[in-house]
Order: structure tokens, then sequence, then C-alpha cells
């Protein structure tokens, strides 16, 4: 999107959309949006605070995908993330991974705040890959809304991966996954972090992206870094050198990440302030303001079909339905010195 289009935007969205904007917290402006915009493909802000030009969808169906959870209509992103996952897949399932990955949320069709479920996923470049293999067997669409997840830790121990769970191609493709040049971070629950580290033998060159999380334990979440020209993204710091398997890791397994906050019984309650368009960098305006690009024009097809369709009759359906909110994420996460 060049400077002169989004400043059109921007003065359109002031003029057209001020009021609302002014009124309506960014959420519920974002998760409004059906289709993305019809301009260049552009992440603007950061991770947890920006918004998304130009996204493309993952396809719901692949040779060795499915996209999951389709009535959150989180499945767009950047074309380079969309092609990695794609890429990821075929190598997944090369490694034994089922028929392929099973893919949950990416980003809404224009990015920026989500009204549950995650803090980032805002400018097209986070995407979440189930810790199940796609089955031979296609799902359909209802499946894929009441699948449950499956979490890879034994909750009755502390901080534990479930063996009977947890088989070595889990690592190879959470490796796998963190292998590719244009991934900066693959987010996945301390523990098993730390299984990585205590039974990895491959290559450790890049178990230092692999990065310990709170939750994770059912998903593992790939986020890829800037693309190359993208000025208005704003890029997370450098993951540190080593694998990662030292006391940043260690902080996890003391009681300070899982303690719950202190609170000062005199003071007064606070009501949590929502975050409005007018917080977010002002290009976001005119990405919501811009023309809505054409469903086909907004999809990336694969090369090849896939050798057994999944069932698509109801997809449309599946995506009107309202959401399904998510569980509660634990405790608020305390600042942590180490990444």
């Amino acid at each position: 999107m060049s400077t002169v289009m989004l400043a059109a935007g921007l003065g359109l969205a002031l003029f057209a959309g001020g009021a609302a904007a002014e009124t309506k917290p960014a959420k519920e402006l974002f998760g409004a949006a059906k289709l993305p915009s019809q301009s260049a493909a552009a992440p603007i802000g950061s991770y947890a605070k920006g918004c998304m030009a130009g996204a493309i969808a993952l396809p719901t169906d692949g040779p060795t995908w499915q996209a999951m959870r389709l009535s959150r209509n989180r499945r767009w992103g950047n074309p380079e993330l969309i092609a990695l996952l794609e890429r990821f897949s075929l190598d997944a399932a090369a490694l034994g991974w089922g028929s392929g990955i099973l893919v949950g949320d990416i980003s809404q069709p224009r990015g920026g705040p989500m009204l549950f479920g995650h803090a980032s996923h805002q400018i097209g470049l986070d995407a979440d890959v189930w810790f199940t293999p796609k089955p031979a067997t296609p799902l359909s669409p209802q499946q894929r809304e009441d699948m449950p997840f499956t979490s890879m830790l034994d909750k009755s121990k502390f901080l534990t991966v479930d063996s009977r769970r947890w088989t070595d191609t889990h690592a190879r493709v959470v490796m796998q996954a963190a292998s590719y040049p244009q991934v900066e971070r693959v987010f996945v629950n301390p523990a098993i972090k730390k299984k990585l580290c205590e039974t990895w033998r491959g290559d450790r060159t890049n178990l230092g992206k692999v990065r310990p999380i709170y939750g994770h334990d059912e998903h593992f979440h790939i986020r890829i870094g800037c693309p190359a020209g993208a000025s208005n993204c704003k890029p997370q710091a450098r993951v540190g050198e080593g694998d990662g398997c030292d006391k940043s890791l260690a902080w996890w397994f003391t009681e300070e990440p899982w303690a719950k906050p202190k609170k000062d019984p005199n003071a007064k309650p606070v009501k949590p302030r929502q975050v409005m368009l007018s917080d977010l960098p002002k290009a976001c305006a005119a990405v919501l303001a811009a023309p809505a690009a054409a469903g086909s024009e907004a999809t990336m097809a694969y090369s090849e079909p896939a050798a057994v369709a999944a069932p698509v009759q109801n997809i449309e359906a599946i995506i009107q339905q309202a959401p399904k909110p998510l569980p509660e994420l634990g405790p608020t996460p305390l600042p942590r010195p180490f990444d």
C-alpha cells in the first residue's frame, strides 16, 4: 500500500467512520471486517498492536492441511506466512505427521485486535498449528468446529509432558517449524521446551527459536519476521544466542511466573481500558476504510488439488456461525527478564 493510498484511506476513515471509531473498541471494528482490504500486502505495527493490509486466506482444504474453527474467520495472513504454512504442511507430512497439519488461528481479515483469544496475531505473521496431525480422512466443517484439543501435558503433575502422547515425531515437527529462515520464534509450553532440551539429539542450531510461554500445550505458535520491504512493520527483538536451555527456561519452573498478582486492598477498582483505533498505528484507520477484496481474489489456491477433497458444502454456513469463546488462558503473565 503506497503512502498516497494510506493517506487517502486515512482521510476517508476519519471522515466516514470517525465517530464510530471513537466509541467502539478496536476489537469490535476489526472483528466486524469479513474480508481483507483491496491493497498490497503490508503488516502494519507490531505483533500485538497493529493491523494488516492486503491479506490472503489459507484455503480451507489443501493436500496436506486443513483449516480449523472456520467460524472464527481467522485464516487470513500475509502471503509469506501462508506460503510458509503450505510448505511446512508438506514437510510435516514427510516426517510422518499424519497426512499433514491442522491450522488454527492465523489472523482476522484485516488483522487488528481480536474479540477473544489472543493478544498477538494482529499483523498476519503469526499462526497456530495443532499438536494433532491431519487425519487420513478429511474432517468435515462441523468436525473442525467440534473436535477437541489434545494437551501434551500430564495434568496430574506440574509442567510435565505426557509421555503417552508426546512422541519423537512431535519433536521433529516442532524443530522443522523452527528451521525455516523466516521463522523467528516457535512458542510452546515450558514443559515442551524442557522436553526438547533434554531429548533433542539433532542439530540444536534452531532450538533457541523455540520459546516457552503460557498455554501452548495443545498447539504451537509459529511467528515469522517482518517481510523484506515492510517499512511499517515493527520487528521483535532477535532471539539471543544459545539453545534457550538455560536460566530463562529455569525461571518457568519457579513460583514467580504462576503466582497471582498481589492486590492492594486499599486500591480503588479500575475498569480495564479498551484499546481504541486511535491507539493503533494511524495507517490502520485506512486499512479499515479500504474497499474489500473479492473473495476469489483473496484466497491463494494451492498448486495441486488434494487427492481426496473434504466436504465443502457446509463451509460457508460454518463461517457464519457465532464463534465459540476460548477458555481462560490462565494467570496474567508477569514481566519476563529473559525474552
